[in-house]
């Protein structure tokens, strides 16, 4: 019987022979399988297409021929990337009769003037298939040089040529190259530029070479946010700009950066660096190779880390700290803010989209670059080093502390005669943290309600008095003495900052909820403000959300709905009792539901919505997050006036009435 389904399957199988051998020639390869090329076809492969192009134009700066670089994004998704280097050559090329090299290397993989020192002794381009990548994935690429006073064009459409290379004039005045591009919908579907992510982008790009100008301009109908629609961005400092600005007046362990740069012309290499330790950080890497972004390190930083650790315990050895032998290079490095750009020639890197830096003499390079000045930045001041020896020996006990310290379950933390719960608190009676949930309620009033409506198994309660304090703008001091926010973190059980362990959250979920008004969003704000600060790592792993109770109550002919806000009232009023008398009741807040509806509207897993509050994972995007908070919620109060100028003509002044 076996052998006849085996004669079966057989004969139903798909033929598999030399004819089922696929070639994919030219750029079809790309097409059929980007995620090869650009990691994927989500938003950051997107935008890794505005890399590809900006890197080749940084290269020609890098290597000295370019001094400005524009950008411009224009309506229907158009990008163009221009610079005023050398321009990519027009003439024909020897290997292909017929083809200019310019159009050999938009077409044609691995073709390009980076896989010998000739055109450029480092660049960020290493296999030759960035351009022809973003060629292939474009549904309309044009590309315009300016050479010896003349200018040249070439379209192109999803890699293929559709028109031959044209002389257009003269040009006397201009030199360098022009990609202009719109990423294929075929490929990227409905996918948009993003302004704010091309201007970070453009931004970061300018802090990693001193000597070149790039210009930003966006179409500002395509501008949702405060990006601004043209900008200039030239810094002559380098990475120690870029790191004064990310850390603003937040006060350091020492009082100045440790920053430096170091070229080897021997080894065509150049090292740069800047690095703080404000007294608050959840710590910020940033590293790169040959201006590419390496979000997940590799040698470089391997480099860097062996130099700080081994300066630093030189160091406590001098000044006869013997503890500083047990320092290791997390101690020093964790909490702190890094930016470390290198320039070698011929780079490895994990993947083609160079996430990682493999190369070995990376970690000689660098290591040897930053000792030295390490060694001068510590011992040359005295007083600096010690303030941050001992900053560095202040995490060394704590990482030995926790090492000590065994994971404590919920259960044994709850049972705990030493374990202090904040009297307010009506905790629930499982154990076991997961599928617990805790809900941080304005008010006594509304606490008491939501006490009813509770599942007494999962569910606890912590009211809070009114508006806590806003931690982005008060000191340790403050934040310590203040009796709401003590009441959390007790109840929490994690610890804050640099003390905050996930691990020992007592509850799977943290809940904000507050009234749906105005005030209510003001305090769930400042929560949200204060998680990120003292307990970002909670947010990371999405333990904290927001409760969506309604704004009102509808009733007509005996049917009751909610309605989240005004919009969803009239949607409600539209379809579910288009033409009836309906008797529209707005709650003042929580207090006011009975603990049945606040049950069924917020509360019950089965009916209620949540919002999951989160941090971006991609690390230029965590430092917008960062910078908003600052903005919003920071010392200086001209930024929100200046946020209120800008967006008062957005807000509706029937909601503000309600």
């Amino acid at each position: 019987m076996s052998e006849d389904l085996f004669a079966a399957n057989s004969s139903t199988a798909p033929q598999y022979d030399a004819s089922a051998i696929e070639v994919l020639e030219g750029l079809e390869p790309v097409r059929r399988r980007p995620g090869m090329y650009i990691g994927g076809t989500d938003e950051r492969a997107l935008h890794h297409l505005a890399s590809e192009v900006l890197d080749n134009s940084m290269d020609e700066a890098v290597a000295g021929h370019a001094t400005r670089i524009e950008v411009l994004l224009e309506p229907g998704n158009r990008l163009t990337i221009t610079d005023n280097g050398r321009g990519i050559p027009v003439d024909p090329h020897p290997k292909f009769p017929g083809k200019s090299a310019l159009e050999v290397i938009l077409t044609t993989l691995h073709s390009g003037g980076k896989f010998s020192d000739k055109a450029y002794a480092t660049s960020g381009g290493l296999h030759g298939v960035g351009i022809s990548v973003v060629n292939a994935l474009s549904i309309s690429t044009v590309i315009e040089v300016a050479r010896n006073k003349e200018l040249f064009r070439q379209s192109f459409t999803q890699g293929l040529p559709s028109s031959d290379l044209q002389k257009v004039g003269a040009a006397p005045n201009r030199r360098g190259t022009s990609v202009s591009f719109i990423p294929d919908t075929e490929i990227f579907g409905e996918q948009k530029f993003k302004p704010s992510r091309l201007y970070r982008l453009a931004r970061s790009k300018a802090y990693l070479f001193a000597g070149v100008e790039i210009r930003w301009k966006c179409a500002p109908e395509l501008i949702a946010d405060e990006t601004p629609a043209e900008a200039v961005f030239q810094f002559p400092g380098g990475l120690a700009d870029h790191l004064k600005e990310q850390v603003g007046d937040r006060e350091c362990a020492t009082s100045a950066f440790f920053s430096g740069s170091q070229d080897f012309p021997d080894a065509a290499g150049r090292v740069e660096w800047a690095v703080a330790w404000p007294l608050w950080s959840d710590g910020s890497y940033s590293w790169y190779c040959n201006t590419i972004p390496t979000p997940d390190g590799g040698t470089h930083e391997t480099g860097l880390r062996a130099a700080l650790v081994k300066g630093i315990r030189a160091f406590g050895d001098l000044v006869g700290q013997k503890k500083a032998k047990d320092i290791t290079a997390d101690d020093i490095v964790t909490s702190s803010e890094i930016m470390l750009s290198v320039f070698i020639r011929d780079p490895q890197f994990q993947s083609q989209t160079k996430d990682r830096l493999t190369s070995p003499e990376a970690a000689r390079l660098v290591e040897n670059a930053v000792r030295d000045h390490f060694d001068h930045y510590l011992s040359d001041h005295m007083e600096r080093g010690k303030a941050l020896l001992a900053y560095v020996l202040d995490r060394m006990d704590e990482r030995l502390k926790r090492k000590q310290e065994k994971e404590v379950k919920r259960k044994t933390a709850t049972n705990s005669r030493k374990l202090r719960l904040p009297g307010k608190l009506t905790d629930c009676s499982n154990d076991d943290p997961e599928g617990a949930e805790i809900f941080l309620v304005e008010g006594d009033s509304a606490g008491g309600s939501a006490k009813q409506a509770r599942d007494r198994k999962t569910q606890a309660i912590l009211p809070l008095r009114g508006k806590i304090l806003n931690v982005a703008s008060a000191n340790t001091a403050k934040i310590l003495a203040n009796q709401e926010i003590a009441d959390m973190i007790l109840a929490l059980g994690c610890g804050t900052r640099k003390d905050c362990n996930p691990d020992n959250l007592r509850y799977e979920r943290i809940v904000i909820m507050t009234d749906a008004d105005v005030d209510g969003a003001h305090i769930a704000t400042l929560l949200m403000t204060f998680f990120f600060q003292e307990m970002p790592e909670l947010v990371r792993r999405g333990h904290l959300y927001l409760a969506q109770p309604p704004l009102y109550r509808l009733v007509a002919g005996g049917k009751s709905l909610y309605a989240r806000d005004d919009a969803h009232r009239e949607e409600i009023l539209a379809k579910e009792f288009k033409g009836k008398k309906v008797e529209v009741s707005r709650f003042k807040g929580l207090g006011e539901m009975n603990p049945g509806q606040l049950r069924e509207t917020t509360m019950d897993p089965k009916t209620r919505s949540l919002i999951r509050v989160t941090l971006p994972d991609d690390i230029e995007d965590r430092q917008q997050v960062r910078e908003l908070v600052e903005r919003l919620m920071g010392t200086n109060p001209a930024h929100r006036f200046a946020f209120i100028q800008e967006n008062a003509a957005n807000v509706d002044e029937e909601s503000i009435d309600a």
